[in-house]
């Protein structure tokens, strides 16, 4: 056995004693490789044996996990939650391109092993897909320019013919606004990381986000402005997603993310990079991750 295959069963077997969880790694149903492309790995053991660990991510999504242009690296919170679990089985990461609207299918098609990048658990998706227990709270807000702050205080005053309301395509941002604001002018913009510059310059008036989002782009630009960030119309949390068919690779994720709650790794993530922008776009204390 490898120096570095000794190391990531040495990682999991601390990670399954601090959760007490060894009895997770029951035998898969025997049609589980089914559910599953070979891309896809269905245990930690094949990721290790493989020596990579795939990871699907939009790639758009400041500040979870976003390609920055410049270094041409993935950066973010979910950025770095996903080389912490590459570390964890003692393997290489790689991440592969998907897309809002196509992230359901790639998962399905085992394009990757798993999806980190801001993604909230819905029953929806956890009645096509695996999804982890929660990491971290979010919740559907608005983003609006600063002088437009007192007038979307609430969706009543958003969902109006003349308030033109932006979202990018294929995730809960646009389900959300289409089902709670049919009477308002919805435009549809494939770039995400585009739309807050839109609304600032005036080619918007809101953008219906979550919050972490809304925070760093107020952070970014004071012609933006959150005022509901504290009041969030959705309460959620986010998750890992992967195909059925990985559920030893789930209890592994779960195990992972447990122990990164214990050891303050989430907390300080979230220090680095929601708390600051979000306390700046709303002026107040933000409570605690779950």
């Amino acid at each position: 056995m490898s120096r570095k295959k000794k190391l990531a069963v040495f990682v999991l077997a601390i990670i399954i004693a601090i959760m007490g969880a060894s009895e997770c790694f029951a035998a898969l149903p025997s049609d589980a490789g089914e559910a599953l492309s070979p891309a896809a790995a269905k245990s930690p053991d094949e990721i290790v044996e493989r020596g990579v660990l795939r990871v699907g991510t939009a790639g758009d999504y400041q500040p979870m996990s976003y390609l920055d242009a410049d270094s041409g690296k993935y950066v973010g919170f979910d950025a770095e939650l996903a080389e912490d679990l590459a570390d964890a089985l003692g393997v290489e990461l790689e991440y592969v391109e998907t897309s809002w609207p196509t992230l359901m299918d790639d998962t399905l098609a085992g394009k990757f092993d798993l999806a980190i990048c801001g993604i909230t658990i819905t029953d929806a998706r956890k009645e096509q897909a695996l999804m982890s227990e929660g990491y971290f709270g979010n919740g559907k807000t608005v983003l609006c320019r600063a002088e437009d702050a007192d007038k979307y205080l609430s969706l009543e005053a958003i969902n109006r013919p003349e308030v033109r309301v932006m979202e990018n395509p294929g995730g809960l941002n646009e389900k959300f606004a289409r089902e709670n604001l049919p009477d308002a002018s919805i435009t549809i913009h494939n770039v995400n990381q585009e739309i807050p510059g839109l609304v600032a310059s005036g080619e918007a008036d809101v953008m219906i986000t979550e919050i972490m989002e809304a925070g760093y782009y107020v952070s970014q630009d004071n012609r933006l402005a959150a005022p509901l960030i504290f009041e969030p119309f959705t309460h959620g949390q986010l998750g890992v997603m992967m195909p059925k068919g990985s559920e030893a690779l789930l209890a592994y994720v779960n195990a992972f993310l447990e122990a990164e709650k214990k050891a303050g790794r989430i907390e300080a993530l979230g220090e680095q990079y929601i708390y600051g922008a979000i306390n700046q776009a709303g002026g107040a204390e933000l409570p605690a991750a779950a």
